[in-house]
């Protein structure tokens, strides 16, 4: 139904545990090298614990080359706390795609400004800078799938 995006991760743990949720959510997950860790590490496979094997993974080696193999125009939205607005104010479409940055870097910032408008963030205090990057996707993936939910459950029963 949708398909997250991971923008040179770093954190074996955070991809593991963003895989499980995929494959528990019906998203594809997209990961663009350069990678920080061999997906094959056991912390990868710990974090995606049986689940792994059932992802629907597409392993990318630039951000070049996913651009080049999908057509990403209003299809698409890149988290960010460089934006004000909130992840709860787009209008998530069934393929669409959900794009996140690494754990220190996110998302390069011309792709930020050649897909502004789809920037979104999630709110938070003025105490923190950001959020963990696997509960982040998590929160605007369930979003997406509360804003598509009967679709959604036809998709899975």
């Amino acid at each position: 139904m949708f398909h997250i995006v991971l923008v040179h991760p770093q954190i074996p743990n955070n991809t593991g545990a963003i895989g499980r949720l995929c494959v528990n959510a019906g998203a594809s997950l997209h990961l663009i090298k350069p990678i920080a860790f061999d997906i094959d590490e056991k912390a990868v496979r710990r974090a995606g614990l049986d689940y792994w094997h059932k992802l629907d993974l597409h392993v990318w080696e630039s951000l070049e080359a996913f651009f080049a193999a999908n057509k990403i125009t209003t299809n698409a939205y890149f988290a960010t706390t460089k934006t004000d607005k909130p992840y709860f104010e787009a209008k998530f479409q069934e393929g669409d795609f959900i794009f996140f940055g690494s754990e220190t870097a996110g998302i390069p910032s011309e792709i930020l400004e050649k897909f502004q408008e789809q920037n979104i963030t999630i709110p938070m205090t003025k105490e923190g800078r950001s959020l963990n990057l696997a509960i982040s996707t998590g929160i605007v993936l369930y979003e997406a799938i509360r804003q598509n939910y009967p679709r959604f459950m036809e998709q899975n029963l």
